[in-house]
């Protein structure tokens, strides 16, 4: 149902948001209990092209770094993982790098305490965007914190407007941040012009109804939510219900369910993100969408009982060893 260009050099590009991720040591504990924390490279784009890269694609990313020690750290980690950096440029304002402190109190009671204020990742300009990059990829990757302000909002519809222009297939994570916006009404605005580009949609129920707040869909039906977005060009919509597992509705009228993976879970964080990943994966292998959406949920799993999200992105290898050992709860 994709196609995707194959005489691309570059399998996938994200566009968007480039911070750090400080993830409790002591996990099963309030943050006010918590005194030491690991770093990793974090933001919801960045996982994804960190998992795309992991699996064996070649990537890129557009975004902007602060010009500090946390910025540095970021590139440099980009670089580790064979991530094409060239569309990555630093800002020079005195912006800062994001912060994501997390806490682990159970494997079901996480939350994140963000620091965004004056941040480098929402100071991405339209003219930094590179076309050239983006140019030379099959699939590119926006995600919607990068719509909550501008310089960067306008900087993902230049980027959509490339992806349009050199015929690659757009991807948009919804990774819905409230703190980032202003508003509920200027979020549900943004987010479905943004939409309205895009051939796959991936985003959990409660994502999708923040951008209905316009929207005749009493029941929050699935389908409901699916079916205005091939009016536009969607091809694929995916609508995530957490551990009752996700469904894809495809353009062609058909539905695909899957369950999740029974995990030894260490935290939530980066489930959507691995989820992503593992199904852009498969569809650009030309699998199935359920196929595809069973590796995503493969990944998934694998991700939520590590402490990382970047780090524990998994290779083919893990993910297939993953899929032959356990058993899909539906």
């Amino acid at each position: 149902m994709i196609a995707f260009q194959n005489n691309k050099t570059l399998d996938f590009v994200a566009v968007g948001r480039l911070c750090i991720d400080l993830n409790a040591n002591e996990i099963n504990r309030p943050m006010e209990d918590t005194v030491t924390f690991t770093k990793y490279v974090g933001g919801s784009p960045a996982n994804i092209c960190i998992g795309m890269s992991r699996l064996g694609l070649r990537t890129g990313f557009v975004g902007k770094i602060a010009d500090d020690q946390m910025g540095r750290f970021i590139h440099r980690y980009l670089e580790g993982c064979g991530i094409e950096t060239s569309g990555v440029v630093t800002d020079h304002t005195g912006a800062v790098t994001g912060l994501a402190f997390t806490e682990i109190k159970s494997p079901t009671d996480c939350s994140i305490l963000m620091y965004r204020d004056n941040v480098a990742d929402l100071l991405l300009t339209p003219g930094e965007v590179s076309e050239e990059l983006i140019a030379r990829a099959k699939l590119v990757l926006i995600s919607g914190t990068a719509l909550a302000q501008s310089p960067s909002r306008e900087a993902v519809f230049q980027a959509l407007a490339y992806a349009r222009k050199h015929g690659a297939v757009i991807a948009f994570d919804l990774d819905y941040r409230p703190y980032t916006w202003q508003s509920e009404e200027e979020t549900a605005t943004y987010y479905n012009l943004a939409a309205e580009s895009c051939d796959i949609i991936i985003g959990t129920r409660e994502e999708f109804d923040m951008m209905e707040r316009y929207e005749d869909n009493p029941e929050h039906e699935d389908r409901v939510t699916a079916s205005k977005w091939f009016d536009y060009r969607a091809d694929i919509v995916i609508i995530k219900h957490g551990k009752q597992g996700s469904i894809a509705y495809a353009k062609d009228g058909s539905s695909h369910r899957t369950g999740s993976y029974r995990a030894e879970v260490i935290k939530t964080f980066g489930a959507g993100d691995s989820y992503a990943a593992g199904f852009l994966y498969g569809l650009m292998q030309g699998w199935t969408i359920e196929r595809s959406m069973q590796y995503g949920s493969a990944a998934a799993a694998i991700v939520v009982s590590s402490h990382s999200c970047s780090d524990a992105m998994p290779t083919v290898e893990a993910v297939q060893t993953y899929v032959d050992t356990n058993i899909m709860h539906t």
